[in-house]
Formats: structure tokens, sequence, C-alpha cells
């Protein structure tokens, strides 16, 4: 235990000094040499997060040959590299287990390995579990879905996407390249040092004294019927949307009678919901020696506890507890029941005013916007790095390593005042390459990521400028509220009310029926092209409103939280899967076109599922009907035979694309929580 303690306090004292000893000397990109290994590829799937991996899943079990990168070595993505192994689920959902079928196996592939579904006994969740068992679950999910359907899985670690070769006509991705790296001779494992001090290096093509890389190119497996490929974008952030250079959007969007809750009048690409390093730490039944970090004042100003109901420490360490080999007797605060904690307990950690890193200025937003991508050269050939603020991702580490040492001896709170925060020394933050993140340092291996680009989809009827999923889509707000009749012109109410009006959207649009006289419709908007399903609230973790995030006093963008709260349980658009300009692209997770209120529903862990199963799905029958995904949606509102193939394959499948009695008829929503 001492040996576990010395090691975690070198880290938590050295991480501020590392990245400049272990920074890669040059990070610009080299031009690339030859390619090492040539891949032939009917799918290619950029982001082995839980999108990613029903991509492949359901492509495997169509039979495809898939190619699958993942920049970590961790397949899931937020159940697994990101360290958010605990299932945000809603009840009514989890009860009735409407699920796509890979994400049912998943949970039943828990429960079996455990013998419980919750063998963290957390109280956020219905199953909270060790993230390095996520990664196995997965990978042997994939191995029986190779072996089911006959397909053929190319999985490639730790690699990244470096560059994209699209036709002269500017419609067809041609190849793409990928760098995989290993450690370069005597140098340390991977996840040794935490991500901004090896991400840099990663995306370059050079050697360097920390990787070796080996450069591979993805070209199309084609047939006698098909010469087609597709290529999936399930990344974290959008990467080969932002490569691809297709329209799509970052942040908050203008204020609109689609979007009434924004905080924005213009809108501000800079302001995007929070990221978070998550970290596991273990109670102990000693008290342990904790080290300050030399950061540590710097973040300090930040920690809260945030609402009076939620300060108790307990409350806090079972909130995400993964394991819980003993359990310990009832305990109650705040309206909420758990089991106290016991020695041998661990928690992972991801707390809105604690490891939440809330950038929100040009100055230190995580996300480059395609201005900054320019202004950097990263879309110039060769140029991509990631798309990501190196610095941003460094001060994120920061930030968590401080929220640790914050729990286990801080005494402040930056919103509740004094007297509130006592030391709780009798814990341990788990690092090394056994212990629950799976690194040396002890934080996840990539962060929790919440919203990226979100790309435009083509012009559709009612949205002639782009497809989007908007917040009125499917939010339970109460847009009677005098806000809202206040804040939007006469003009941009009333086309509100009418597009919440379902049935009587006619009578409104004509003025037959005032605006004080609507009902709102009590149901989201049903899609034509549903391809999959999603129910969680709109949560928001949003933005700071000054730079640095942790500033004393800091307080989050005014307005950002007026569009949180309940949805309805709502679906996937197959237009929202569909960028403009390149034809044999998909965008799946959290990229696909929502905007910034919709996009916070539009993140858990059934969702991502969901779209991957349809991104599989989509490809798979694209390939076969030897068409594009867009011929599927593009005499919408007419009928569109093959759309209904489609969504019929998806539901004999088990994957579905509606809840139960979804009508324009059935306003009856209201007990779906």
């Amino acid at each position: 235990m001492k040996s576990k303690q010395k090691k975690a306090n070198q880290i938590l004292t050295g991480v501020a000094t590392l990245s400049m000893v272990f920074s890669p000397s040059s990070v610009l990109a080299n031009p690339p040499r030859n390619p090492d290994k040539i891949i032939n590829c009917e799918v290619v799937i950029a982001g082995g997060g839980l999108s990613g991996i029903a991509t492949a899943y359901e492509s495997l079990l169509a039979g495809n040959t898939v190619c699958l990168t993942e920049i970590t070595d961790w397949l899931g993505g937020q159940i697994s590299a990101q360290g958010t192994s605990a299932l945000d689920e809603r009840p009514t959902q989890r009860i009735k287990r409407f699920y796509s079928r890979g994400y049912l196996e998943l949970r039943d592939r828990i429960a079996k390995k455990y013998g419980t579904i919750n063998p963290g006994d957390c109280w956020v969740s219905d199953s909270c579990f060790l993230p390095g068992d996520g990664h196995g679950i997965l990978y042997q999910m994939l191995q029986d879905a190779q072996n089911k359907g006959r397909g053929k899985l190319h999985f490639f670690p730790n690699t990244v996407v470096k560059d994209i070769e699209i036709s002269q006509n500017g419609k067809i991705i041609n190849s793409a390249i990928a760098i995989q790296h290993r450690p370069a001779k005597n140098a340390p494992p991977l996840n040794t040092f935490p991500l901004s001090q090896t991400i840099e290096d990663s995306y370059s093509y050079k050697n360097s004294s920390q990787l070796d890389k080996t450069i591979i190119r993805f070209v199309p497996k084609t047939s006698p019927k098909s010469k087609q490929w597709y290529i999936v974008d399930t990344t974290e952030t959008g990467e080969i949307i932002a490569l691809a250079d297709v329209p799509y959007r970052l942040g908050v969007d203008p204020i609109s009678y689609l979007e009434p809750s924004s905080s924005s009048t213009t809108g501000d690409p800079y302001c995007t919901q929070g990221f978070t390093y998550t970290f596991a730490m273990e109670a102990t039944k000693e008290p342990q020696n904790q080290t300050m970090p030399a950061f540590y004042p710097q973040y300090a100003p930040y920690f809260s506890y945030e609402l009076p109901r939620l300060a108790n420490f307990d409350l806090v360490f079972t909130y995400r507890r993964i394991w819980s080999p003993q359990t310990g007797p009832w305990s109650r605060f705040g309206g909420i029941n758990f089991t106290t904690p016991t020695p041998g307990d661990i928690s992972m950690q991801n707390w809105t005013w604690g490891n939440d890193y809330r950038p929100g200025t040009a100055q230190d937003n995580l996300i480059y916007t395609r201005q900054q991508l320019q202004s950097t050269g990263q879309l110039n050939p060769g140029g991509w790095m990631g798309g990501m603020r190196t610095e941003t991702l460094r001060k994120g580490e920061e930030n968590a390593f401080a929220y640790y040492y914050w729990l286990v001896a801080g005494n402040t709170d930056s919103l509740l005042g004094e007297n509130i925060k006592q030391p709780q020394p009798n814990h341990i933050l788990l690092t090394g390459f056994n212990s629950p993140m799976g690194t040396g340092h002890g934080l996840s291996k990539y962060p929790y990521m919440r919203e990226g680009r979100r790309i435009i989809g083509r012009p559709s009827w009612g949205q002639p400028q782009g497809f989007s999923i908007w917040e009125v889509d499917i939010s339970r707000r109460n847009y009677n509220d005098e806000y809202y009749r206040k804040t939007l012109s006469p003009a941009m109410y009333r086309q509100l009310k009418a597009t919440l009006a379902g049935l009587e959207a006619t009578s409104v649009i004509t003025g037959k029926l005032p605006s004080d006289r609507i009902v709102n419709r009590s149901r989201s908007t049903i899609f034509p092209d549903a391809v999959g399903i999603g129910h969680y609230a709109i949560d928001f973790h949003p933005c700071m409103d000054k730079s640095p995030p942790e500033a004393p006093g800091n307080i989050e963008r005014p307005g950002e939280r007026r569009g949180a709260g309940y949805a309805y349980p709502f679906q996937i658009a197959l237009r929202a899967m569909i960028p403009q300009k390149i034809d044999n692209l998909i965008v799946g997770g959290k990229s696909i076109a929502t905007s910034h209120i919709a996009a916070a529903a539009y993140r858990v862990h059934s969702f991502e599922w969901s779209s991957g199963a349809a991104a599989g799905t989509v490809a798979s029958f694209a390939l076969r009907k030897n068409i594009f995904p867009y011929e599927l949606v593009d005499n919408l509102p007419r009928f569109e035979p093959k759309l209904q193939m489609l969504r019929k394959i998806l539901d004999q499948n088990g994957n579905p694309t509606a809840f139960p009695d979804t009508s324009i008829f059935n306003q009856s929503w209201e007990d779906w929580r």
C-alpha cells in the first residue's frame, strides 16, 4: 500500500514538469513515407468507443471486412478508456430492456462476469463496474460477432487517422492513412504518461525517442458487385468530419424557434460541454500520506460539492463506486440512500465542480474550430494533429489530480463556503498498469468527452439550410413560460408554438388557432427516417464564463443550463448521420447532426450504441444494394421503399427504430421517466 501511495505522490508532484522532459522534439507533420501496410476494408471505423464498437458489431454480423482504429489500447470509449463505467440510463427504458441487441448483450455479459449488474453498488446507475472489464467484454463480443457473421475484423489499437484522400469530384474518400504507435526501444510502456504528453507525437509520421510508428493505408475491398466502401466517423470529437472539411457546428447555436433556450443570440463555438479525466480511488483502513501537488493552489478555488444536498463525502464516493467487495451499512443523506463505503471499495470520480474541466473561450477551448484548424495548419496535407488544444488537455489533467487532493485533504468549498469540506485521508489514488484505469499515472487513458463537432446534415424539407435534431424535437420544457414570450420575437414565438402544435400545426400557421390556445404535443418529433433510439435527460456540464476555468470566482456561462431538463424518448434520424459533400462517409456517436442543447441528451451509452448499430447496418445495406445512404432519404417526405426495407432489417435484428406505440396520435409519454 505504501509503495502505491509513494508512486501516486511522485506522479502528483511531477506531472507539471513531465511535459518539459518527455514532449516529442518535433510535433510538425513530416511527409509520409511509403505505407508499411495496405489493408483492404469494406467498412473503416475511426474511433473505438461504444458507437464504433456497435458499428463493427453489426458490420461483422453482416459478414463485412471491418477495419477499426482506436487512439488508445482499450475498446469501449466511455466505459473503458474514458473511465466512465457507470451506465447512464433512464428507469423506464431500463425496466423494459428496450435497447439495441448489442447493448443488451453488453449488459448481460457484465452481469454474468460479476454475478450482478452492479458490482460497484453505486447509486447513480443500475450498473457500475471496472473499466478494464468493459474493454475485455467488448473485445470478446466483436470476436464472437466475427465468427457468427463470418466477417473479418482488423483491429488497430493505438492508432489515429492522419490523412484522407478525396476524389477529384470531392464526393468520395478513396483512401485513408493511419499511424499506429508502439513504444520505442528503451522507452517507457504506453500509458506511462498522461495523454497531453503523447498525443502530438502519436499524430506525427516521424519516429521519436518515445514512439515508433507503423504507417497503414486503408483502401476499398472491391468485388464484382460493389466497388464501394464506407468510412464511419465515431471519434470522440469528429476528427474525420474535420479532415473531410464537411459542414459542422461547434458549441452554442444561436437562439431560434428550434433552439429557444439557447444562451446566445449569435452562437458561440468555443463553449462546448466540459470534458473529464476520470480516476479511481480506493478506501483504506488506515490514513494515507497525501502530498499536495505543486499546482494545487491554482485549481483549489474551483472545487465544490456544488449543492448542500450533495455535501457529503460518502455520498460522492459511492455515487460512481465501481467496485465494492464488502457491503457496508445503509446510510442516507440529502434524501439519497446508499451503502456506507468500506475498505477496499473503489470509486470512479466524475464530478461537475471537481474533475470536469470546462473552458469556454477562444483562448482555451479544447476542440479547435475550423478557423483555428486553418490557422494552425491542421487542414493542410499532412498537417492533422488531432484537432485539439494540447495545453487544455494538460490543464485538465492537472485539474483532475488537484481534485483528488481536494477530496482527501481539502477544506474549502467554492460554492458552499466554510466548514463544509473535511479532509478524508483514508484513501489512495490507484495508479499502475493493473489499476482500474490501466495507466501509470492513474487518470483515464482519454478524457470523457461530452460534446464534439456536430455535422450539419444535407438540406431537407423543412430545413433547407441542412438537417439537424433540435431542442424542440425532444424537450419536455414548458414553452408557455413567460421567459419565452418575452425573449423571442412575436414571429419567432409563433413559429415555436406552431412547431410544438402537433396535429394542429396547420391551424396555427394559417392563424386559425391563436398561440395561447395551443396545447403542446407531449412526445418527441417522429422521424420517418428513424434508424435508432435514445432516452436521457438534457444534461449540461456548461462551459465557464471566463478564462481560465479555475479562476477564483468564475461562474458557469449564464443561461447555459436553461435548456437542461427532462426529454421524451427520442429517435435517431438517418439524415442526422449523413454529412454534406462526402457520399461514403457516415457519422455516428456524438457527432451526428444535433444542436448544442439536443446533444446534451444524445451522448450517453445506450444512444451511442444505437447510433453505431444504425451506422453498421446502413453501411452493410448500402454495400449490398450498391447505393449511397443519402439515396435512402433524398425524396422524403415522399415514400422511400429502400428506407423502409432498411428500417425493417434494423427492427428485425433487434435494433429498435422507435419506442413502443410511437405514433402521431399517441401523446401519452409522461410515464416514460
